[in-house]
């Protein structure tokens, strides 16, 4: 679309005006003909069906009605004010409700008069009615709507008082839409659209605002979802393609003494075939000389510590050090302590560099670092401070990535070693996370990252057992926790709020530690708190009393969220659960299970239950796979909720959908990684179009020839 016209500014467009021009870009960003076409409908109404009163049976769809208005009253007080029509037909009344726009409502309405009413029913009391339906004057409607599909457009309140309401909008695009023949150039070569018999663009623009048929809609929403994607990847790969060109990594081209040594000596179990698959992958990366970028997923215990040390100890076979930050002091601290054991005897020199340690030892962890006597540095972000300099980094890894910018990576990059031609070697960086990402959602975000997934728990690791209880059985679940305690076992209890925040009935932390307390009382008992408004000394000394066994309970507010492995604690008690999203539920079980015993997880929740909350409920119980866990999690949240990817600023996405269209997600990276095996630069004829779309929508996020 790169045409003057489309560039036209918007209050030349018939029905807008240079007031409403100023509110479409204030409230939508939207200022030229391009941006209002790529303004897409949310859905379509079918008009061409209209249904009787007395067949209405499902909350499910929307539905049109025909009728008399036979009773229009104001009901409520202040915040509870609502419009309520009585709509009839020949076959029976509903009522239609509204709690906005009341008046301007109330003055258009003639009772007497027949209308057509569009919306989505939904059932009181065994009775349906319809809140905030579209209503029209029977001849307008039927004058406006030769179509049989009409398109419904997002729009805003302050828009909607200018009478941009959805219906507004649709005006002034049909307005648009009408100028549109021979303005839109193609974006796609004409041999991928070919290949996949697409619509052309232009076609495709007009029926997806004015669609002819169903059957056009159809093809035309899938070409404009295709090339959308597709320009996503293509962009992505060849980033990734860049880099792969142009930087190059340390080779480790030696498996020697240290790697051999722990896997014949020191490893705790056998490898599972998840584990083995990911280190050769990772192998493969390291061996050729290739920059490796790699995401490491793996649910809470499937082993991604082992895979990551392992491939450290090649990196230090290989002459190189290594490091390996993480977000918190806590879970720097257990890694220290995880991997100092685990080469105990082996002659490796390993340290830990947090915001804690004293001046005298970051002196001695700065000099071994540049004289290349230490060979494994573990710590916090005081690992990207300009101070810390290694003598030749060559492995990074990094923990929990979502809570690390992509600032922070390439800090750790460009602490790398200096190559025989003066030119920067940067190290081999390997991210982990336990926040399972789907597929389609790994392959969009981390697309600069290669993916390797670990999907099987280590022997001798049992499934944690996770039941859902409402409050009302809580006297059970003390009961419960109390057996637990004689075995000596510990306890988690996490709560979603501090405060109330808002006056619902959600058990306040402090309420729910003095009904521990009261339940469980000193001496016999001892109990940790720890939540967000704490100083971080304090959270330290309670989490370190949990730790050592001194307390048996520990009530918390989700900072116990990431990593804190403790395997005598076999319950976590979930408060308030219907308040977490899926992967959150999710990762807070991971923190039981981590020793031999049975663990269980214990979903506490109000009785009543939105069908959102339910099925999230039923979700957890019924599976431990945080990969099935996280494709629900995406059905019900949708995309910009997933963890970090909101400052992403990647998906800015107009049509297609990460969730529901997976599919051409993936055809779109086939296609894309088609076109750069055979084009790696796109210099060939047929790909110009290439070049100038993808210049026109990432021109000024693109910088062509650095790293991510």
């Amino acid at each position: 679309m790169g045409n003057h016209f489309l560039d036209t500014k918007i209050e030349f467009l018939k029905g807008v005006g240079p007031k409403r021009a100023e509110m479409l870009r204030k409230e939508l960003g939207i200022s030229t003909y391009r941006q209002l076409l790529l303004h897409y409908p949310f859905r379509y109404i079918d008009k061409s069906q209209v249904f009787k009163i007395a067949d209405i049976n499902s909350e499910e769809i929307h539905i049109q009605l025909r009728g008399k208005v036979v009773e229009l009253k104001t009901m409520g007080e202040k915040r509870g004010k609502r419009l309520v029509a009585t709509l009839k037909d020949e076959t029976g009344e509903i009522e239609l409700v509204w709690f906005k726009g009341i008046k301007w409502l109330a003055s258009s309405i003639t009772i007497g008069k027949e209308y057509v009413v569009y919306g989505k029913p939904s059932a009181y009391n065994h009775r349906y009615n319809i809140a905030h339906p579209d209503i029209d004057l029977l001849d307008n409607a039927l004058i406006a709507n030769q179509v049989t599909l009409e398109a419904v457009y997002a729009t805003t309140e302050i828009l909607t008082r200018m009478s941009l309401n959805a219906k507004g909008i649709h005006k002034i695009l049909k307005n648009l839409v009408l100028q549109l023949t021979n303005k839109i150039q193609e974006t796609l070569p004409i041999y991928i659209i070919e290949e996949l018999k697409l619509v052309d663009k232009e076609r495709a623009m007009i029926n997806v605002h004015a669609p002819e048929n169903e059957y056009l809609l159809q093809k035309s929403r899938y070409r404009l979802k295709f090339e959308e994607l597709f320009y996503l990847q293509l962009n992505m790969l060849r980033q990734k393609g860049i880099k792969k060109e142009v930087i190059k990594g340390a080779v480790f081209n030696r498996v020697g003494p240290n790697f051999n040594q722990f896997y014949s000596e020191k490893l705790p179990f056998d490898l599972t075939g998840a584990q083995k698959r990911v280190l050769k992958e990772i192998r493969d990366d390291v061996g050729y000389g290739d920059h490796m970028n790699r995401l490491l997923q793996g649910d809470v215990g499937s082993g991604k510590t082992i895979v990551a040390l392992m491939s450290i100890l090649i990196a230090i076979d290989n002459g190189y050090q290594a490091c390996l930050m993480a977000p918190t002091e806590i879970l720097a601290n257990q890694h220290f302590e995880g991997i100092t054991e685990l080469i105990e005897g082996m002659g490796l020199n390993v340290q830990l560099l947090t915001g804690s340690v004293k001046t005298k030892k970051r002196r001695e962890i700065h000099e071994q670092l540049e004289n290349g006597e230490l060979h494994i540095l573990i710590g916090t972000h005081a690992l990207i401070e300009d101070k810390v300099k290694f003598k030749n980094l060559g492995f990074v890894v990094i923990d929990e990535q979502h809570r690390f910018g992509v600032q922070q990576r390439s800090k750790l990059w460009r602490k790398g070693t200096l190559g025989a031609n003066g030119k920067l070697i940067p190290p081999h960086i390997l991210v982990m996370t336990a926040t399972p990402i789907p597929r389609t959602l790994a392959m969009t975000f981390y697309g600069d990252l290669d993916v390797s997934v670990i999907d099987e728990l280590p022997p001798g690791r049992k499934e944690i057992k996770t039941i859902h209880r409402f409050d009302s059985a809580r006297i059970k679940i003390f009961a419960f926790i109390e057996e637990e305690i004689k075995k000596g076992r510990q306890v988690y209890v996490v709560y979603p709020l501090i405060q109330e925040s808002e006056k619902l009935d959600y058990k306040d932390l402090m309420d729910g530690y003095e009904s521990i307390e009261r339940r469980f009382p000193k001496p016999n008992y001892q109990i940790s708190i720890v939540h967000g408004q704490m100083k971080a000394a304090d959270k330290e000394f309670e989490m370190q009393r949990f730790v050592k066994g001194e307390t048996q309970i520990m009530v918390a507010t989700t900072v116990i969220e990431v990593g804190v492995n403790i395997p005598n604690a076999s319950v976590m008690v979930i408060e308030s659960a219907e308040r977490f999203g899926l992967s959150q539920l999710h990762q807070l079980r991971g923190r039981v299970g981590r020793g031999a015993e049975q663990s269980f997880c214990v979903l506490m929740t109000g009785n009543k239950l939105s069908a959102d909350s339910k099925l999230r409920m039923k979700t957890m119980v019924r599976t431990n796979d945080g990969f099935e866990l996280s494709e629900v999690d995406l059905k019900l949240r949708g995309p910009g909720d997933i963890q970090g990817t909101q400052q992403s600023g990647l998906l800015d996405l107009k049509i297609a959908d990460l969730v529901r269209d997976a599919q051409i997600v993936q055809y779109a990276r086939d296609m894309a990684i088609k076109v750069l095996k055979e084009d790696p630069n796109l210099e060939l004829d047929k790909h110009h179009r290439l070049v100038s779309t993808l210049k026109q929508l990432f021109g000024s996020k693109i910088n062509w020839s650095r790293i991510s």
